[in-house]
């Protein structure tokens, strides 16, 4: 399933501060924590807990978020249907790293092993 042009602009001029509490939520309500959360961002970004509040209050866009990151070389791994798109099959690459985001969050909450998540075995 390709993404349209309309659907990456959307995602890029979306605020990471917006969505991050979202976020949040969603991992506490299936007894996650904030720090299990925190830990898969930084795998995924390399953002530490001071840079992400920086992001945070910055309230920076998820282009300017994902631009700044440095994504983890076994990002690639990620794989699977998020949002109803097959992450492998998405071609921009500033929509996939949104989902590589959004499935790493979604397996915290489906209770995966956080070494699995963080595709370390």
């Amino acid at each position: 399933m390709k993404t349209t042009p309309e659907h990456d602009a959307r995602i890029a001029k979306m605020i990471f501060a917006a969505v991050y509490p979202l976020y949040l939520n969603k991992v506490e309500k299936k007894a996650r924590t904030k720090e299990e959360l925190h830990q898969v961002i930084e795998w995924l970004t390399g953002f530490n807990e001071k840079k992400l509040q920086e992001l945070i209050d910055e309230k920076v866009t998820f282009e300017t978020f994902f631009a700044l990151a440095k994504l983890n070389p076994n990002a690639h791994l990620i794989k699977g249907v998020i949002c109803g798109y097959r992450i492998e099959e998405i071609e921009r690459p500033l929509t996939k790293k949104g989902r590589y985001l959004d499935k790493l969050v979604d397996e915290l909450t489906k209770g995966r092993k956080m070494e699995k998540i963080l595709r370390q075995a």
